[in-house]
């Protein structure tokens, strides 16, 4: 099949975000998935103050993140109850604190990419302007200490190479998964601010699976050995990547099209040339996912407080 580059949208802060003639004959927008509407819901008056959006795997982290950054804000009761405003669905999960947005993908490619085709349109229709959106969430790391938090310089596939391919109309597409590296700036001196944990700009790959994709010697199949693993893992290593999810390459692509402002913070919850199972005591990993948190929650923090004294 003949593959074709496209090339993105210029950035801008106009709400341009989606990129498709045929949603003008449409007389309603049904975001399915969310359980929301354009003729149903009022959309510029629920979401068009959003300035921020953080999607993670698990609807529980995210309304942990929501009840988290509502307390660093001061701007609802830390212990009030927060909706889940995609209520009329059990795909995803959503809450709402100020101009923070905070979305479940579920696991893998194909799951945040129906999440992310929704909510590009939600902002769309809700005319938000400016907004940043971060992915928060978990990863194997190769040769870091485990709670290491990683930033992604770029999203590669599993040959390494930084691209997202996705079969459209039977033909292979390509995608760019460049990220903002302003945003990575921005958040590796945030979490240098901080002090608490160590914080690294690298590559990560992205995987459609958790098992024999990322090389792991425990899944229910298994056609290589242990030194096979070493030796693909030294060469990710070599190759820059720094940790391994399944969600960054899609997520890099389409903020990349959409112009969104946007970057990937993930949490390594192990050293993946020691093991590939998870030994820390759940309370050790309780804490490990706590820290793309803080740090996205230290960043919009001080954005906000910049954007007020500017006014």
């Amino acid at each position: 099949m003949g593959k074709k580059d496209e090339k993105p949208k210029e950035q801008c802060s106009s709400p341009g975000y989606v990129h498709n003639p045929h949603l003008d004959a449409l007389k309603d927008d049904i975001l399915y998935h969310f359980s929301l509407g354009t003729g149903s819901h009022n959309l510029p008056a629920m979401f068009g103050d959003v300035k921020f959006v953080c999607v993670g795997g698990s609807p529980w982290r995210m309304k942990s993140f929501i009840e988290f950054i509502a307390a660093e804000l001061e701007m609802e009761d830390p212990k009030s109850e927060y909706p889940n405003i995609c209520a009329g669905t059990d795909r995803y999960a959503m809450y709402k604190v100020g101009p923070v947005l905070s979305v479940s993908h579920g696991m893998g490619i194909p799951s945040i990419a129906i999440m992310l085709h929704e909510l590009i349109k939600l902002l769309h229709h809700a005319r938000c302007t400016d907004v940043t959106i971060i992915r928060i969430g978990t990863s194997g790391g190769i040769e870091l200490k485990p709670g290491t938090v990683v930033v992604t310089k770029q999203s590669v596939d599993a040959t390494f190479m930084p691209k997202f391919e996705q079969v459209i109309l039977g033909k292979t597409v390509v995608r760019n998964t460049d990220l903002d590296q302003s945003l990575a700036q921005e958040l590796l001196q945030c979490s240098k601010d901080l002090g608490q944990f160590e914080t690294v700009i690298g590559n990560t790959m992205c995987t459609l699976d958790f098992y024999e994709g990322q090389a792991r010697l425990d899944g229910a199949f298994c056609s290589y050995t242990e030194a096979d693993k070493q030796e693909y893992l030294i060469k990710a290593k070599e190759a820059g990547v720094c940790n391994i999810e399944m969600e960054s390459s899609v997520f890099a692509a389409m903020c990349k099209l959409s112009g969104l402002r946007a970057a990937v913070v993930c949490v390594t919850l192990l050293d993946r040339l020691k093991g590939d199972q998870l030994s820390s005591s759940p309370e050790v990993l309780h804490n490990y996912q706590l820290r793309p948190q803080i740090l996205v929650g230290s960043y919009i923090k001080k954005q906000l407080k910049a954007k007020a004294e500017n006014k």
